[in-house]
């Protein structure tokens, strides 16, 4: 396992090395059922691209999107919870993607943004209390044939019928981000400002900004309150 303080790059592209393959307390990929979705998700794939663009859509699509799970306890953002839940919101799906990636080999990070999304529902919007801007959004940094992608496997394709969005799609080699427009070009989701790249979840500090810009309505009141002695 890697440190409890993950590796951060704030600024550019991190070197690829062992800590980006490692299985960590997230990126618990040791995991039995870890293993087994990654394994059914690649299939006879055997080149790294399209292991990666056959992960990122089981990822994406098997795992459904879901805000309201969100809750500040460490085995939320876990790979393993993931699987077992089959529902997250868009850091822990990430995390899944890079335990994944590691599995196979693909050096692997999670990059956090904070972005806007122009179509959050009003029961969203309340218990964000009234803010548009989604701090720390996760998307997974991946290492494909010498060079970093990113990769944002949140919203599954049934939620993007229901609203009217194409899916996010990935080849192994464009960067793959949700999208900054609507199937009728109206604007839908803008990046705004990157909190760089990290080794493993930086749980602690998730918490800390969170708990100082949403109010606990986001999140589970009976899990809102941080366990110490699981840090």
């Amino acid at each position: 396992m890697t440190p409890i303080t993950p590796v951060f790059t704030p600024y550019g592209w991190p070197e690829p090395g062992p800590e980006y393959l490692e299985s960590t307390r997230f990126f618990d990929y040791e995991q039995t059922d870890v293993r087994d979705f990654v394994h059914e998700a690649v299939g006879d794939a055997s080149a790294p691209r399209e292991q990666m663009v056959r992960l990122f859509l089981a990822v994406r699509d098997a795992i459904r999107y879901d805000p309201y799970s969100a809750r500040i306890t460490p085995e939320c953002f876990r790979a393993s919870t993931v699987v077992g839940e089959r529902a997250a919101f868009c850091i822990p799906k990430a995390s899944l993607l890079v335990a994944g990636a590691r599995l196979l080999g693909v050096p692997a990070a999670l990059g956090l943004s904070d972005v806007v999304n122009h179509f959050s529902t009003p029961k969203m919007q309340q218990i964000m209390g009234g803010r548009e801007v989604f701090m720390h959004h996760g998307w997974a940094a991946l290492y494909i044939d010498g060079r970093w992608v990113k990769a944002a496997p949140a919203f599954n394709r049934e939620l993007c019928d229901l609203m009217r969005v194409p899916p996010t799609d990935f080849d192994g080699e464009h960067d793959a981000i949700l999208q900054q427009y609507a199937s009728d070009g109206s604007e839908y989701m803008d990046y705004l400002k990157d909190h760089g790249i990290w080794s493993d979840v930086p749980f602690l500090r998730i918490a800390s900004d969170w708990a100082g810009y949403y109010p606990a309505t986001l999140w589970n009141e009976r899990q809102a309150r941080i366990e110490v002695d699981d840090l």
